[in-house]
């Protein structure tokens, strides 16, 4: 590779790094490209699964100011550029991994957060931001539900004296019209 087409290369690197929400890199060592392919279209449109050159990788990522990679850029790299819903992707590779133990993930960055695999692992074990999103939706709503009815208890113990009072004139009142 000419001087020029590695520094075509890095740029490209390190743009996919800066545009990129989190960022997960494997090792392939031992997958046929027909198993690739399949992880690439498990990743659906969140990611991009792209095999770099780990000297490459590692100048991309440095000059995008990431130093998650550092010590792990070794052997046969892909790495899966996140664009969307990190979790959905984190998933995507760990069903995979199970079907296919070749694959094996290094570690990752997420928000300029460096992951190991444990991190990764616990991130796939995450809901969905759909899921998550419902769940907060919901918590408000109840929240807010709580804040309406503790506002209205004034309100229905004021209506209850009021009628108990309504109800002790009109027998106070039924009284006093008997006595005249």
């Amino acid at each position: 590779m000419a001087n020029s087409e590695k520094y075509a290369a890095v740029a490209e690197l390190k743009g996919r790094f800066e545009s990129s929400t989190a960022a997960v890199l494997t090792e392939y060592r031992g997958l046929s490209v027909a198993q690739i392919s399949q992880l690439r279209r498990s990743l659906g449109e969140n990611a991009e699964y792209a095999v770099v050159k780990n000297t490459l990788a590692g100048i991309a990522a440095r000059e995008a100011g990431i130093d998650a990679f550092e010590g792990k850029l070794q052997g046969p790299t892909a790495i899966a550029f996140v664009s969307g819903d990190a979790v959905a992707v984190a998933k995507g590779l760990r069903d995979f991994a199970k079907e296919n133990p070749a694959l094996v993930v290094k570690g990752g960055y997420m928000d300029g957060a460096a992951l190991d695999e444990a991190g990764i692992k616990k991130l796939a074990d995450l809901e969905s931001r759909e899921v998550l999103l419902a769940k907060v939706a919901g918590a408000a709503q109840a929240s807010l539900s709580q804040a309406a009815a503790l506002f209205q208890a004034p309100l229905s113990k004021t209506v209850r004296t009021a009628e108990a009072l309504r109800a002790k004139v009109e027998e106070t009142g039924s009284d006093t019209a008997a006595d005249a």
